[in-house]
């Protein structure tokens, strides 16, 4: 029965995606003598944990068994130590998913609840319990943001035609399912080019769909003022990753004094990599990367995405001067092409996704 309790408590953590980053997913319910008590999640960020809110949907908690999907905290931070509490209900036994990645919490919530008393088993569904924050758990060791990249194409290759007419190569369905990770990441990235071109809003059309951070790649400081998420910037939420030397500058001055425009500064050289750091370190954990093929290219030949979803509509362009969705690389056999590993097929109706991930397991989207 704790594989069965365990998926209850998987499914309760999925309750909170899309509000509790840059805090992992974590699912809580409480069973005794085979009976089903209560349940709870942690809801949103910087709130309750999921322990705490399944013990206050409790009506008994003396000598149950609580099923938690990730190992209780032993800290204060933002909320008090859920050891503590689950302590201080009495209950008999704790059942962990896995284990909190972080070594500086890493097993000392275990230790807490045994000292006390408490029977501790780790490790039920425990691959299930870490795919399920494969987010939280990179940038918790890292302190840089979770890659996934995603893109549309047509079966030969291509995102745009040469005049980057590019709506809509997808059809609706799959354009759902890409609302469905807007609203799972952080942060949605796109280049200078995409945003000039396109004009996108990058936000999420979920009803209760939480809207993502909007970062553009855009050194010149080319964007243009009256452009969507430049103009549409009320919830302050537009990063604009650009060179040092425009700081100062009229339109930086502009866009940030006007508009409420986040910047992020780069210096000449710096790697894609140094950028997701210093993303990092404003809390972003994880960025949805949907363009253009330069912005694709790179996170590929610097190696730095964790997986992504490629999504093919049956549509031939068939021209050379159209828009791939990646391009740069030359491999002189075909053995040293990149191949996508952890390989997962979606079908959206006559569209098929090809999600992939650098190591196995899947996302929650």
């Amino acid at each position: 029965m704790h594989e069965y309790y365990m998926r209850l408590a998987l499914d309760e953590a999925k309750k909170g995606i899309g509000s509790v980053n840059p805090n992992p997913l974590v699912g809580a319910v409480i069973v005794k003598e085979n009976i089903l008590l209560a349940k709870g999640y942690h809801q949103i960020f910087g709130g309750p944990h999921a322990e705490v809110n399944a013990i206050k949907n409790a009506t008994i908690t003396e000598g149950s068994t609580i099923y938690v999907t990730l190992e209780p905290c032993s800290h204060f931070g933002k909320t008090p130590p859920c050891t503590q509490l689950i302590i201080d209900s009495k209950i008999k036994k704790c059942v962990i998913g896995t284990l909190d990645p972080n070594p500086l919490v890493r097993g000392k919530g275990i230790e807490q609840l045994k000292a006390a008393g408490i029977e501790v088993l780790v490790g039920v569904l425990e691959k299930e319990s870490q795919n399920l924050n494969k987010v939280f758990f990179k940038y918790i060791q890292q302190k840089i943001p979770f890659i996934f990249i995603k893109t549309g194409i047509t079966l030969d290759g291509k995102i745009a035609t040469k005049n980057f007419s590019s709506k809509w190569i997808t059809n609706s369905i799959a354009r759902e399912k890409v609302q469905n990770y807007r609203n799972f990441f952080s942060a949605i990235l796109v280049g200078s080019n995409t945003v000039a071109k396109d004009n996108p809003s990058l936000r999420c059309s979920l009803p209760n769909g939480r809207n993502p951070y909007r970062i553009v790649f855009d050194r010149n400081l080319t964007i243009p003022e009256e452009c969507n998420i430049i103009y549409n910037n009320n919830d302050k939420k537009t990063i604009v990753v650009t060179d040092d030397r425009h700081v100062g500058s009229e339109k930086y001055t502009l866009l940030k004094d006007r508009y409420s425009i986040t910047f992020i500064h780069t210096f000449e050289g710096e790697s894609v990599l140094e950028i997701l750091k210093k993303i990092g370190n404003t809390g972003i954990d994880s960025i949805l990367v949907e363009g253009g093929s330069q912005i694709i290219s790179a996170f590929f030949k610097e190696n730095l995405y964790d997986g992504g979803e490629f999504i093919v509509a049956p549509k031939i362009i068939g021209d050379s001067k159209a828009i791939p969705f990646i391009d740069g690389f030359t491999p002189t056999y075909i053995q040293d092409a990149l191949e996508l590993k952890n390989l997962k097929i979606n079908l959206y109706d006559n569209n098929v996704g090809f999600e992939f991930y650098k190591e196995d397991g899947c996302l929650p989207v």
